[in-house]
C-alpha cells in the first residue's frame, strides 16, 4: 500500500511580529506629527506694563493660572477672547468650578483708568475668586532678584 504524498509541507509562517521596520514607522510617525500639528499662537496685545517698587514671582503650575488683560480702553481679554465686562464672573466662575487651585493674574495696561480694574475686581468677587495678583514689568522684577 503507497501513501498519498509521503512528504509533509511545514508552514513557513512565523508567531512573532517583525521588528526589523518597528523604528523605521516610529519615526516615520514623528515625521508626520511633527509637520502636521500647528500650534496656536498668541495674539499680541498692546499693553504697556505698570512699574512696582516691589515685585515677587509667583510659582505655581501653568495650568493653575488664568491671565485676564485689560488695555487703555477697557476691553478685557481671557485666553486671546475678547470678553464683555459683565460676562467675566461667568466665565472665571465656571473655571474656578473646574479647577479649585486656580490663581487669577491681572495683567492690565499701566494707563487704564482705575474704574475699569475695579469692575473686573467686582467681576472677580461675584465669581468667588480667592486669589488675584496683579502683573508687573518683568525687567523690574529681575533688578530686584539681582540685588
Amino acid at each position: 500500500m503507497m501513501r498519498q504524498g509521503g512528504l509533509k509541507r511545514k508552514s513557513k509562517t512565523s508567531s512573532e511580529i517583525p521588528s526589523s521596520s518597528l523604528a523605521d514607522m516610529a519615526f516615520l510617525l514623528l515625521i508626520f506629527f511633527m509637520v502636521s500639528t500647528t500650534f496656536r499662537k498668541e495674539k499680541p496685545l498692546d499693553i504697556e506694563i505698570p512699574d512696582a517698587e516691589a515685585t515677587k514671582k509667583l510659582d505655581v503650575p501653568r495650568k493653575d493660572v488664568l491671565h485676564i488683560w485689560v488695555n487703555r480702553t477697557g476691553e478685557v481679554w481671557i485666553n486671546d477672547q475678547l470678553i464683555p465686562m459683565p460676562s467675566v464672573s461667568n466665565i472665571v466662575g465656571g473655571l474656578g468650578a473646574e479647577n479649585p487651585t486656580l490663581k487669577i493674574v491681572l495683567r492690565a495696561d499701566s494707563e487704564v483708568p482705575y474704574r475699569y480694574i475695579d469692575g473686573v475686581q467686582q467681576e472677580l468677587r461675584e465669581a468667588r475668586s480667592l486669589y488675584l495678583t496683579f502683573y508687573t514689568s518683568v525687567e523690574q522684577r529681575i533688578n530686584r532678584e539681582r540685588r
